[in-house]
């Protein structure tokens, strides 16, 4: 097998099998109804509570630093009879229910006692964020110097892995002073392939239309990821010499 397509296959399955993103939890000591808490998490932080795994679930349970706290609002919303969605849009594939629940008389989910249960979703309750830890550099750097700061000074350049990351993204990068922010996306020309910095595939891409699938020109210039700071905020491919505002991950 052609050693190029045996490394794409082999990254391709590695995308499918592993863990795209740790998630990272904030307990909010104010109480809300479940829409309130939504609309405060997507401003605040990247939005209500996703919970993917027992490892998730773990963190989740230790985000709750008050033992007296019961009920605490996460994500998870009912759509339809016995469907439930999380609030980011993806799907609920892990489900944590305690025993007898959910009841089925009411939408939105609450953790109590480490398990999930219904309840009606105009109760006010404490709950828990999504908490990515992005932060916007309005400086203006080349891509290179961009990822030698977010190295040096928090963890790296932003990976996008998903689409609950993407909006904690669409969060901060309306602040820039850019038209475009780098994201921690690079393009092997070798391969016609593009990979975070972190050494991971795209499990989810958002690219604007003409960027990013097909084959770089990279005669001139290597070419790097950056994201839209206003419009629909998709991403695009530049050359990695252009000086812009960037995003470190900080965890």
């Amino acid at each position: 097998m052609d050693q190029t397509l045996f490394f794409i296959l082999l990254l391709t399955a590695l995308c499918s099998v592993s863990e795209c993103v740790q998630r990272q939890y904030h307990f909010i000591n104010e109480i809300k109804t479940w829409t309130e808490a939504q609309r405060y998490c997507r401003e605040k932080y990247t939005d209500l509570a996703t919970v993917d795994n027992m490892n998730d679930m773990n963190e989740l349970k230790k985000s709750v630093n008050d033992g007296s706290v019961q009920y605490v609002w996460i994500g998870l919303q009912r759509t339809g009879r016995d469907k439930w969605q999380w609030s980011s849009g993806e799907p609920a594939l892990y489900l944590n229910w305690a025993t007898g629940q959910p009841e089925g008389t009411d939408d939105c989910a609450v953790m109590l006692n480490g398990q999930w249960k219904d309840l009606t979703c105009s109760e006010n309750r404490h709950f828990i964020c999504n908490n990515n830890k992005l932060v916007l550099i309005k400086e203006n750097l080349t891509w290179s110097e961009g990822l030698s700061y977010c190295r040096q000074n928090h963890v790296d350049l932003v990976s996008v892995h998903s689409e609950e990351i993407q909006r904690g993204v669409m969060n901060v990068v309306k602040w820039a002073s850019t038209a475009a922010v780098w994201l921690g996306l690079h393009n092997y020309c070798s391969m016609n392939m593009w990979l975070w910095v972190s050494g991971e595939t795209m499990c989810y891409h958002n690219w604007a239309p003409g960027n990013g699938m097909t084959r770089e020109n990279c005669s001139l210039e290597n070419r790097k990821g950056a994201v839209q700071s206003g419009g629909d905020q998709r991403w695009i491919s530049l050359p990695e010499s252009h000086k812009l505002n960037f995003i470190c991950s900080r965890y």
